[in-house]
C-alpha cells in the first residue's frame, strides 16, 4: 500500500501499458563535438546550423516591447478621442465660416480614424522588421498625429 505522499505524485491509470511517455531528452554535446544542440535554428532545406528557414515562426516581443506597444496604443487611442472632441468643435465653427457639412464630416471621420489606421498599418507592415524600426514609425506617427484642434481650442463649452 502506498503512503499519502506517494499518492499525491501519481494519477489513477499511471500504470496503464497503453500510455506513451515523452522521450528522454538528448544529451547536450560538448563544444568539440560535431552534433548540433536542439535549441540551435536549422534551415530545413540545407540543414545548416545557424540559418533559419522562411517558415520559422517570428520571435516574440519582450516584456518591455509589449508594454511600450501598449503605451503607444493608448496614446493613439487618446489621439482619436482628441481628434473627435477637437474636430466636433471645429465642425461647429465651420458652419460659421460657410463650409458645407458634406465636406467637414468626412474629414472629421478620417481625422478620428487616422491614429488607428497609422497604428494598425505600422504594426502590420513592420512585422518582419526589427523592433526598433516598428517603434520608430510608431513614435513618428505619435509626433505627426497630434490632435491640434483639441490642443489649440481645447474641449471648451
Amino acid at each position: 500500500m502506498t503512503s499519502r505522499d506517494d499518492d499525491a505524485l501519481s494519477w489513477a491509470g499511471d500504470d496503464d501499458p497503453t500510455l506513451v511517455s515523452a522521450p528522454a531528452p538528448a544529451p547536450v554535446a560538448g563544444p568539440g563535438s560535431a552534433r548540433r544542440q536542439r535549441d540551435e535554428p536549422v534551415d530545413a532545406e540545407t540543414d545548416v546550423p545557424g540559418e533559419v528557414s522562411a517558415e520559422a515562426p517570428p520571435e516574440g516581443l519582450s516584456n518591455a516591447a509589449l508594454i511600450s506597444l501598449g503605451v503607444l496604443g493608448g496614446i493613439y487611442l487618446l489621439y482619436s478621442v482628441g481628434w473627435f472632441v477637437g474636430g466636433i468643435r471645429v465642425h461647429n465653427l465651420s458652419g460659421l465660416l460657410g463650409i458645407d457639412a458634406a465636406v467637414s464630416v468626412p474629414v472629421l471621420v478620417l481625422a478620428v480614424a487616422a491614429p488607428a489606421i497609422w497604428f494598425i498599418a505600422t504594426y502590420v507592415l513592420t512585422r518582419g522588421a526589427r523592433a526598433w524600426i516598428r517603434f520608430a514609425w510608431l513614435v513618428a506617427g505619435a509626433l505627426l498625429l497630434v490632435p491640434w484642434p483639441f490642443a489649440t481650442l481645447g474641449a471648451g463649452s
